[in-house]
């Protein structure tokens, strides 16, 4: 019986005990999401005490819509359950961490796979090796322990580590949504490819500007 037969035929008890699993898996992911968060945090205040910056612009969080899930289970051909959620999508969890420079990705990633309760699952560096459309970003598959009333629960986290630079060609390249199937599909391809070139040099110019700065301010110091 589906979902809205029960609702007419007066049992919506059994739509809130077959939801409720659903309920605390998302739940323990959000629980995730704060574990992670608050890791990043405090590194973002020891690094602007130690370097007098902030290596993050934004953290943003989000747990992946349950249509979103059902949909892409369905494209895997996965079970539509709470278990084959767990077991089989990574990226129920994400963050989204925007960054100024290049290194304070690499720094910060470094920083937080480093401790002690936190497992790396899996890196994608698409930074130094870019997708075929130009995507850069750093992926970090974590996995954090919950703690929970009655026990402690593993649960995975991706992380994303990305540059105001980097992050503004993929929102962009993902709002164009262009077809494949479009007369000049591949000029359009390689142009944003192009974009992403320009983009990513800007960014290490930008880094490259900043560690002149930096020496320039550290010789004013030492022949204070």
């Amino acid at each position: 019986m589906e979902y809205e037969d029960r609702l007419v035929s007066g049992h919506p008890e059994a739509i809130l005990k077959e939801a409720r699993p659903f309920m605390e898996l998302m739940m323990e992911y959000r629980c995730a999401l704060m574990e992670v968060e608050t890791k990043l945090n405090v590194l973002n205040e020891e690094f602007a005490l130690k370097y007098n910056r902030n290596p993050f612009e934004s953290i943003k969080s989000r747990i992946k819509k349950p249509l979103s899930i059902v949909e892409k289970l369905n494209r895997k051909g996965f079970p539509v359950t709470v278990e084959s959620m767990e077991e089989n999508l990574f990226d129920i969890a994400g963050i989204r961490v925007i960054c100024s420079f290049v290194d304070d990705i690499y720094a910060i990633a470094a920083l937080l796979v480093q401790q002690d309760d936190i497992t790396l699952i899996e890196a994608k560096d698409y930074i130094k090796n870019p997708k075929e459309n130009g995507y850069r970003s750093l992926h970090l598959l974590l996995e954090v322990p919950v703690f929970l009333a009655e026990q402690k629960k593993p649960m995975k986290v991706e992380v994303q580590f990305r540059t105001i630079a980097m992050d503004f060609w993929a929102s962009l390249e993902h709002k164009l949504k262009y077809k494949k199937d479009v007369a000049d599909a591949a000029e359009i391809f390689g142009e944003l490819k192009e974009c992403a070139e320009i983009i990513s040099n800007m960014d290490l110019r930008m880094q490259d500007i900043r560690d002149r700065i930096e020496v320039q301010r550290d010789d004013a110091r030492r022949n204070c």
